[in-house]
């Protein structure tokens, strides 16, 4: 077992090694053997414990030496045992960045397999860095939104084929520019991550070679846009571009992993709705010939005419969207014929659907398990080697190693340079003090980052004191709970009143509406959230009133119906009988006021912590919402991919006849239908209308007036689109939805999980985040496993 101390008997084969690229920058133990000069006469690498340069040849390759390799060289000269001071505070200073490195990237669940000199530190930190990773963020969403502006542009009042006018349409040129800016910074991006990981992992990472080839299929693309003039029928670099997206969070990678490898279970339960479906629309055609019958005959006519369209009638029906309207014409002659759609019902919709949705969970859940597993692990290997890096340092000048460890000291020079909020250095810190003198063992250190796992509780500022007993005993009442139990009071009775008035006047028209009593009631709740903004600032102190986030909402919630109130008054008057504000525009200042009124009600959500069962079933919707990131890019991902092949397979395709507006008047269209419905908004002619057909369709209710309309406007085959579109978005996406949902309910109503975060929350001053949702049934690695991780680091090795 590995416990972090070195023992000075070691031989070098348990030193630790640091490589560049096709260089070693050094090796930290003692004894570690001389370095060896390049045929220059240079050594090639530097040491971060001892003060003796060494070098480890490797073959095709020449020498490197980072700038403190050099400096340590100029000051050493020619004697390769002397390690002046210059020299050993380079050293120094390189481990100490390096141990900084490793830290970030414990903490943000990265990879430590990259480059570790000083150079590439250097670079590292800057591509992690907040404003790097803004301006890749804002890339990814720009080169994403083009699609809006883009021709066919989205920049109409509506997509309504009757009333639409003609879009503008960017000139050729100017959205392609903005897309080779994007394209340029997405190079960059390949480049450092290629150079910082290095050739050899570049070359194994399936990821980053998608990223390039993807990169080179856009450029290509682009190329051919401008050489015709944005004339070309198809860009296929608007179908990459979600890839953009994907490739730059972890997290949807390790969903479409779990996906991917439940693809064959659902292959299975595919298969089996496939047959069943199959085998009832073979029993239906057979069923409703329509020789005798006349229900039977209207059957046939309406739902079974053909193969493929009683296919599809069935299909619609798995998903209950067109019952019971399929079942009335045979059902309405006899009633033995109800039956059949029940049988097929429980079969598909009601059992095998479902199982679907448990093969789903079943999967998922262990596979998620295995990725939440793979995030820990790197966040201990990241923590495991920044402990290595400072004992080496702790080595240096140490005449018995085998009691080396951390010095708290350069634990707190790194956690200075550390980019962490200052409330975790501060818990960090105040942990490190509470605990005797000495050096860090390899335990002691490991628990130190266990403050990452928890969100600090702000202290929030003192109290003003005040000397006037009237004072302090006004400041009692006023920032006592009840008071704010008080103003919870009022709020409500604000919408109760608001309540009752929309049902009072819900029969009167807006004309003949008397908001007398209701204007002088809005100015006596306005009037008191101002005095109650007052009392708690005096009774907690400016700071102490802005500390409370519930206090921020409520004041500028509070002012913004003050300045409402004020202009109200201003243009009508003080409320009187008739007193009726006029609407200007699309609201009046009056129906503003009472709209942001409405917004009071989030004050009773700070009920709910009292609550135990309710704030179990909150904190689990948080957390849901939270974990949900990666689910909604991958539903931003499929819309984005299935609106590009819509609008180029069915861009304008949808038109209105010439007398719409009295199709559905004369009966000319048939009821139900796309016409007579006037869903002329759904369509795909451009990128925004697009979106909006395919979430209607993913609902599924009506999805089959979508199926006929496209049918007889586009051919046939436009079903295969929608109803691909179904199965990935209504089958696979919502039922991985709500397989999270079920493993985050399970997880919460564990009863022992309760009482054990129950308890932690009496005990402790943190609560727990959900950074790592599950962290209480995830296995901590073993030392040996992550000895044996950080001996395979291409980078960072233990030498052998």
């Amino acid at each position: 077992m590995v416990t972090g101390q070195f023992s000075s008997s070691q031989s070098p084969a348990n030193c630790w090694g640091l490589h560049a690229g096709s260089a070693v920058l050094g090796t930290w133990a003692a004894p570690c053997p001389p370095p060896a000069a390049s045929p220059g006469g240079f050594p090639v690498a530097l040491g971060c414990s001892s003060s003796r340069l060494s070098h480890t040849p490797v073959s095709g390759s020449g020498p490197v030496q980072s700038r403190s390799g050099a400096r340590a060289h100029q000051a050493a000269g020619s004697t390769p045992g002397q390690g002046d001071r210059p020299g050993a505070a380079a050293r120094r200073d390189l481990c100490l960045d390096q141990a900084v490195v490793l830290i970030e990237d414990a903490i943000q669940y990265r990879s430590i397999n990259h480059r570790m000199d000083a150079r590439s530190l250097w670079l590292y930190r800057r591509y992690y860095s907040g404003s790097s990773q803004w301006i890749l963020s804002f890339t990814i969403f720009l080169i994403l939104a083009l699609a809006f502006v883009e021709t066919p542009s989205s920049l109409t009042r509506t997509s309504d084929v009757r009333y639409r006018l003609a879009p503008w349409e960017p000139p050729c040129g100017l959205t392609e520019g903005v897309e080779a800016l994007c394209l340029l910074v997405f190079a960059a991006d390949v480049s450092v991550k290629s150079y910082l990981i290095g050739w050899a992992q570049f070359r194994r990472n399936p990821w980053l070679l998608a990223y390039l080839v993807v990169l080179v299929v856009s450029l290509l693309d682009w190329i051919v846009s401008l050489s015709l003039v944005c004339q070309e029928p198809l860009r296929v670099r608007r179908l990459l571009r979600p890839f953009f997206l994907m490739q730059n969070s972890s997290m949807m990678k390790k969903t479409l992993k779990c996906i991917r490898r439940s693809l064959p279970e659902m292959a299975s339960v595919g298969l089996l709705l496939a047959v069943h479906l199959c085998l009832f629309t073979v029993f239906g055609m057979l069923l409703f010939t329509g020789e005798k019958d006349a229900g039977q005959d209207r059957e046939r006519l309406t739902y079974f005419f053909n193969l493929p369209e009683a296919l599809t009638t069935l299909l619609v029906l798995l998903t209950t969207a067109n019952n019971p309207d399929v079942m009335i014409p045979v059902y309405s002659r006899n009633r033995a014929y109800a039956i059949f759609f029940i049988a097929f019902t429980l079969i598909g919709s009601l059992f095998l659907m479902n199982l679907m949705t448990a093969i789903i969970y079943n999967q998922f859940r262990g596979y998620l398990m295995m990725s939440l597993q793979t995030s820990l692990l790197r966040r201990r290997l990241g923590t495991r080697a920044a402990y290595k890096v400072l004992s080496s340092v702790t080595a240096e000048g140490e005449t018995h190693p085998e009691r080396l460890g951390v010095k708290p000291e350069d634990f707190l020079q790194v956690l200075q340079k550390v980019q962490l909020d200052s409330d975790h250095k501060q818990a960090i810190t105040e942990k490190l003090h509470s605990r005797g003198g000495g050096l860090l063992s390899t335990d002691e250190f490991q628990k130190l980052f266990d403050e990452f796992e928890k969100r600090v509780v702000k202290e929030h500022p003192p109290r003003p004191e005040y000397r006037s007993p009237f004072l302090r005993t006004t400041q009692f009442l006023f920032g006592h709970h009840y008071f704010d139990y008080l103003g919870n009071l009022m709020a409500l009775g604000n919408l109760v009143t608001i309540c009752v008035f929309l049902v009072l006047d819900a029969h009167v028209l807006p004309k003949d509406r008397d908001d007398f009593v209701l204007g002088i009631l809005n100015c006596i709740f306005i009037l008191y959230y101002l005095l109650e903004m007052l009392l708690k600032a005096f009774s907690l102190g400016l700071q102490g009133y802005l500390s409370y986030s519930s206090n921020v909402f409520d004041g500028l919630l509070t002012i913004v119906l003050l300045v409402l109130e004020i202009s109200t008054l201003a243009v009508y008057g003080f409320p009187h009988r008739g007193w009726k504000p006029a609407m200007l525009g699309l609201l009046s200042l009056w129906d503003m006021t009472r709209l942001v009124n409405v917004l009071i009600v989030f004050r009773f959500l700070r009920i709910i912590p009292s609550m135990k069962l309710m704030s179990l079933v909150a904190s689990t919707i948080l957390d849901l919402i939270k974990n949900m990131r990666a689910f909604g890019g991958i539903l931003v991902v499929i819309y984005y991919v299935f609106a590009i092949i819509g609008i180029s397979l069915f861009r304008g395709v949808v038109v209105a006849p010439r007398n719409s507006s009295l199709a559905s008047v004369n009966g000319s269209v048939p009821c139900g239908s796309f016409e007579q419905l006037e869903y002329w908004p759904n369509n795909f002619d451009d990128f925004a209308a697009a979106l909006v057909t395919l979430w209607d369709v993913m609902i599924v209710n009506n999805w089959q007036v979508f199926l006929d309309a496209f049918r007889r406007y586009a051919g046939p085959w436009s079903e295969v689109y929608f109803v691909l579109w179904w199965l990935v978005s209504s089958v696979i996406w919502v039922n991985l939805f709500l397989a999270l949902i079920l493993e985050n309910f399970l997880h919460k109503w564990d009863r022992r999980s309760h009482l054990q975060s129950l308890t932690e929350e009496l005990e402790d001053t943190s609560e727990m985040t959900e950074e790592l949702p599950f962290r209480d049934v995830l296995e901590e690695p073993t030392e040996e496993e992550l000895v044996e991780k950080l001996s395979r680091h291409p980078h960072l090795q233990l030498c052998r």
